[in-house]
């Protein structure tokens, strides 16, 4: 039996299946560590779209932390710190609002929320 799909169609995720034309989840969505993967209730870190299903994703803005600040939990009062975040830390943003930013600490590997302040292009 011939394989009639070419070389340069995109393979399929699934063994027989048919090629890959665009991202679609293949099953449920995985419940992913919220300290760890870039997940909310209404958006997603873009390199995490073939894995859960979110409202919109965001494409990671990379931002230099300018002074030090706090990588919290949430944007409650009494939220707990993450980490301290030093100047010159990466700090990948997805999403900002009300002076807060929320993304991914890349020297902590952890995501959390940062005072936008705290941040500038990085270069």
């Amino acid at each position: 039996m011939k394989n009639l799909v070419s070389s340069s169609t995109p393979s399929s995720p699934l063994p027989g299946g048919p090629p890959r034309r665009s991202f679609a989840l293949l099953g449920p969505s995985v419940v992913f560590d919220p300290l760890t993967n870039a997940v909310r209730r209404d958006v997603a870190d873009i390199r995490l779209a073939d894995r859960v299903f979110a409202p919109h994703y965001a494409a990671p803005m990379p931002r230099r932390v300018a002074v030090e600040a706090s990588l919290l939990g949430s944007t409650e009062q009494e939220a707990p710190i993450l980490a301290m975040l030093r100047p010159g830390e990466i700090f990948e943003v997805l999403d900002l609002a009300g002076g807060n930013a929320w993304g991914i600490a890349v020297a902590h590997n952890l995501v959390g929320y940062v005072d936008a302040g705290a941040l500038e292009l990085a270069q």
